[in-house]
């Protein structure tokens, strides 16, 4: 594995996000010496996409009222196609245009990114708890590092999302923040930094100057009363990567000029860790994804 200090940064799906502006970022990251690895979403492409095709769309709400993305087999779909050959190719041709190599990849090559599929995923409907089976998404399991630590070694920027493999060899959906913290974790990475359109966690989520400098998740459970909507698995996230050995976590506004190297340098909010247990990605100890590198 390269030496350099290694920065992870996710560049969140929501439309608002600047994704010219971090790869111009990146950009400005690399040529002061840093290896970075570029984590995305694309929430934003995945509904326009969906929509083109009359695939419905639906949000699923844990009874501890974190929201995912129900993925459907349709939805499935559509998500591997909006992200994979929409959102990928255009940062790496943003990149590639700023003259820094990058190579596109999803969780699937080389076997990067292993999930065990959720055979049942609990919804909270009209105040009712009710069990979802159809749904495509996974649990993070094992991340193989052996392709990213030579990219990186190379001097490449790998720029990774989702889809996972499960373990009968079919894509499944996970969640990209906590793609970015696996990814952190197992690379021993110095920071992680999650751009998102929002310019950080927020006391209250409709005033934008109430931006918390400094945010302790509790270490088990729900993320925290400040943690709404996506939020709420961005902290889960962070939680993840602290836990991981990550040193420093922000979580920091994609939306203005230099995002990145802003949150570097303080911008944004600081994510701790309670120390009371250790916790893995499903918010309970003992189940952070095993990792496997060179």
């Amino acid at each position: 594995m390269t030496t350099r200090p290694l920065t992870v940064v996710k560049c969140g799906g929501n439309p608002s996000v600047d994704a010219a502006g971090i790869c111009a970022d990146v950009a400005k990251l690399v040529g002061e010496g840093q290896s970075v690895l570029l984590v995305h979403g694309g929430s934003g492409e995945i509904a326009r996409l969906a929509g083109r095709l009359g695939v419905p769309q639906r949000t699923l709400v844990a009874p501890d009222m974190v929201s995912t993305r129900y993925t459907d087999p349709a939805t499935l779909e559509v998500v591997v196609l909006a992200l994979a050959g929409g959102v990928k190719p255009r940062i790496v041709a943003e990149l590639s245009r700023l003259g820094v190599p990058s190579v596109g990849l999803t969780g699937l090559d080389g076997g990067m990114l292993r999930a065990r599929r959720k055979s049942v995923v609990r919804s909270v409907v009209d105040g009712r708890t009710t069990l979802v089976r159809d749904n495509r998404s996974g649990r993070l399991d094992e991340v193989r590092t052996e392709l990213l630590d030579n990219l990186l070694w190379s001097g490449f920027v790998p720029v990774v999302s989702p889809p996972a493999i499960d373990e009968h060899g079919h894509p499944v959906n996970v969640d990209a923040d906590r793609v970015a913290a696996a990814l952190a974790a197992a690379l021993g990475a110095d920071e992680l930094v999650l751009l998102t359109g929002a310019p950080g966690v927020l006391r209250d989520p409709d005033d934008d100057t109430s931006v918390l400098s400094t945010y302790e998740v509790p270490a088990t459970g729900a993320p925290g009363r400040f943690a709404g909507g996506g939020m709420a698995l961005k902290l889960i996230a962070a939680r993840e990567a602290l836990a991981g050995g990550v040193a420093s976590v922000r979580i920091a506004d994609g939306r203005i000029p230099d995002p990145a190297s802003r949150a570097l340098a303080g911008s944004g909010t600081t994510v701790t860790r309670s120390r009371d247990a250790v916790t893995g990605p499903t918010g309970t100890p003992g189940n952070a994804p095993t990792h496997k590198g060179s």
